[in-house]
């Protein structure tokens, strides 16, 4: 079962707006490859995030290990909110061009009642003037997976610039906060899973330059 979005604000939309590329949908055959300039933060330390490609060039997934927030018993005090800066470099077929249409994440949280945990999420596409910020938010009490989905619709979507490689940067953040809950109750919410790793998808349009 999973852990239901009580509620959601940010568009996506606002980042990834218009096209102004030519015609064909379909993603390219060539293989294309992304780079991890930089994951910084304390929800992804060093080695323990990871990128890797679809073989049909629509998605990329990052795969964390180490990413979750939590208050209570133990706890430091920075514990309550844990973060993670990916910086990324697209390498695209020439004559191509890409936007993210989707991002769909999913962990555990451990809620009590009168705690809550909030997921946030930050796009922004090297020289776009554009920074799109969503935020999910859950109430406690719960103990169960949760699943969330940006998406992004077809006629606010922003292509990176042709013949030019942007970074893309995603920003995420899990925050738990205490709330009413008892100050001896421990309250998480993680981004990963209980195999130690959970892949967040982002899903790509694709259209071929003029």
């Amino acid at each position: 079962m999973l852990l239901r979005a009580l509620a959601a604000t940010g568009v996506a939309a606002s980042l990834f707006g218009s096209p102004g590329f030519g015609g064909n949908p379909l993603p390219p055959s060539t293989p294309i490859v992304i780079d991890s300039v930089a994951a910084n933060g304390s929800g992804c330390p060093l080695g323990t995030a990871a990128v890797s490609v679809a073989p049909d060039n629509t998605a990329f997934t990052v795969t964390y290990s180490n990413y979750m927030a939590k208050v209570g018993p133990g706890s430091a005090p920075t514990d309550y909110r844990k973060n993670c800066q990916l910086n990324l470099v697209v390498h695209v077929p020439g004559g191509y061009t890409y936007a993210v249409v989707s991002a769909g994440y999913q962990g555990f949280a451990s809620l009590a009642q009168g705690a809550s945990g909030t997921l946030r999420a930050g796009y922004h596409v090297q020289g776009s003037p554009r920074t799109s910020n969503t935020t999910h938010r859950f109430e406690g009490a719960f103990q169960n997976d949760w699943q969330v989905t940006d998406t992004v619709d077809v006629a606010a979507r922003v292509f990176a610039p042709c013949g030019a490689e942007r970074n893309l940067d995603i920003n995420t953040e899990l925050q738990v906060d205490q709330g009413t809950s008892s100050p001896s109750a421990t309250s998480f919410m993680s981004m990963d899973s209980t195999d130690g790793s959970i892949r967040t998808v982002y899903h790509l349009a694709w259209k071929r330059c003029r």
